[in-house]
């Protein structure tokens, strides 16, 4: 793609909502078509089973790992420019932001880059939630929840002003990086094979993680030639929710790569679940189920915002350029999500079916 000559019909602005625009078709019809799911990846692997969810998660996250990282060693990107990696990190934010946020999207049944696919389907649940996801989010960046999360993420940081790259921390060579994809890659279609997932299932499913590193690839590239000092990011659904919530509501909206991500999303899923003849209006199943999801979305919205990015920011898009919080706050989010299913669905249904006996 040659930016120089799209520059001189857009503004960078504009640019980067359309390259937004174009990751977030690209991952909502992944998602869509291949079920992916955090939640329910780690809702199965928690309860012993490695099946078809964790094998498409599995192969969403290698792939990114390995486009970016095979992108990293040609020198077509570099780490250290990432937005999450010239920051500062929160080891206390991805511990206790992560647990949150597992627990969340248990409750919610789905993590907030899943509601946004199943809001798209015509599943009123997912928007209800989402929306309550997007307020909270905003809330905790900039509103009345702000000053919390600003202490719980100053309790322990990295040094230096910057996050850490994993790989650096641990003395490993940048090749291992690619190294650990295409073994994670292989335990996927491992997987894959194990548990009758269909060809086009892996290869949207591949999607996902293909997205992430396009993201990735188009923000470094506009931010070398782009005027203005430019973002190198790639998907996240914490902050880009809550920054497109603003642009709709205040009269002096800004055009930037996180508000096109959002409608992206939201319109490939639309037309993969058209083409899949899957658009059906769903609604919430009763009071416990609604009361279930609104908890979950508010703990998602606190805990992304604390973490530092939502099970897409941190767990694909901050795990694929090794981000240390990052990986620390994607274990949370298995620790938080396998912790809820069981002490809310499986002991807390068990005695609920005993006391209905």
């Amino acid at each position: 793609m040659n930016i120089l000559a799209l520059l001189e019909v857009l503004d960078e602005a504009a640019l980067a909502a359309l390259m937004g625009l174009l990751v977030g078709i690209v991952f909502g019809v992944g998602a869509q078509r291949s079920q992916f799911c955090l939640r329910a990846a780690t809702v199965e692997f928690a309860r012993g089973r490695l099946g078809p969810k964790v094998s498409v998660w599995l192969l969403a996250f290698s792939t990114a790992l390995i486009w970016v990282q095979g992108a990293r060693l040609l020198g077509l990107f570099r780490v250290e420019e990432a937005r999450m990696m010239a920051v500062a990190g929160s080891w206390s934010g991805a511990i206790i932001g992560g647990l949150m946020f597992g627990a969340g999207m248990v409750l919610a049944r789905g993590c907030s880059g899943r509601l946004l696919v199943l809001a798209a389907t015509g599943n009123l649940r997912a928007v209800i939630s989402g929306l309550i996801f997007a307020v909270v989010a905003q809330m905790s960046l900039h509103g009345w929840l702000a000053p919390l999360r600003t202490w719980l993420a100053g309790l322990w940081v990295t040094p230096g002003g910057t996050n850490v790259d994993l790989l650096a921390a641990l003395g490993l060579p940048e090749l291992s990086g690619l190294a650990m994809g295409i073994a994670i890659a292989a335990l996927a279609f491992v997987l894959v094979w194990r548990n009758g997932v269909t060809v086009p299932t892996m290869v949207f499913a591949s999607g996902v993680g293909f997205a992430v590193a396009l993201g990735w690839a188009l923000t470094f590239s506009l931010a070398q030639v782009a005027f203005e000092p430019m973002a190198v990011t790639s998907a996240t659904f914490s902050g880009p929710s809550a920054d497109t919530l603003m642009f709709l509501l205040t009269d002096d909206p800004k055009l930037e790569f996180d508000v096109g991500l959002v409608p992206g999303v939201f319109l490939g899923a639309l037309v993969a679940a058209w083409a899949g003849r899957e658009l059906k209006f769903q609604g919430f199943e009763g009071e416990g189920q609604m009361r279930r999801s609104m908890t979950g979305a508010a703990l998602m919205g606190f805990g992304a915002m604390l973490a530092g990015g939502c099970a897409i920011g941190s767990g694909i898009t901050g795990g694929s350029i090794f981000v240390a919080t990052a990986w620390l706050a994607l274990f949370c989010m298995w620790v938080g999500a396998g912790v809820t299913d069981w002490l809310v669905d499986r002991v807390g249904g068990l005695r609920q079916g005993r006391a209905l006996a």
